[in-house]
């Protein structure tokens, strides 16, 4: 079963992670300093939540989790990413970008979609390159 997980930087720093979906009777949520500490936390909430509906009888389908970034978290991710050249790719000035990738700023709909294209454009170009 594939489950959006919407990942978030608060605005004290911390990050969040849940499940977009609605479960019967239980949620999926992490909490923690980085994304990587709240994706385990995540994925803590999704073993206890097995474990107590095993208890009850019930079963919890497997899940592959699907990532979706707010503009900070993902960058946070994905530091190896050219901030600058992202925004030049997406045709987005790179000192509003580093705004929203510090969260100072957030792009409306149509930034979001720029940034959106631009990401995969990249991902379709690494995707056909080999060594």
């Amino acid at each position: 079963m594939k489950v959006t997980v919407i990942i978030e930087k608060a605005s004290d720093g911390r990050c969040s992670c849940f499940a977009e979906e609605e479960f019967d009777g239980f949620g999926l949520a992490g909490y923690g300093d980085t994304v990587a500490e709240a994706k385990l936390d995540l994925e803590i909430c999704r073993l206890e939540m097995q474990q107590l509906e095993s208890e009850k009888g019930n079963t919890i389908p497997e899940m592959d989790f699907v990532y979706k970034y707010d503009i900070t978290s993902f960058f946070n991710c994905f530091p190896y990413l050219n901030v600058s050249k992202v925004a030049e790719r997406a045709g987005i000035n790179a000192a509003q970008m580093r705004l929203y990738t510090c969260g100072a700023a957030h792009p409306g709909q149509k930034q979001y979609e720029k940034l959106r294209n631009a990401v995969a454009s990249i991902v379709e170009e690494l995707s056909a390159a080999t060594f």
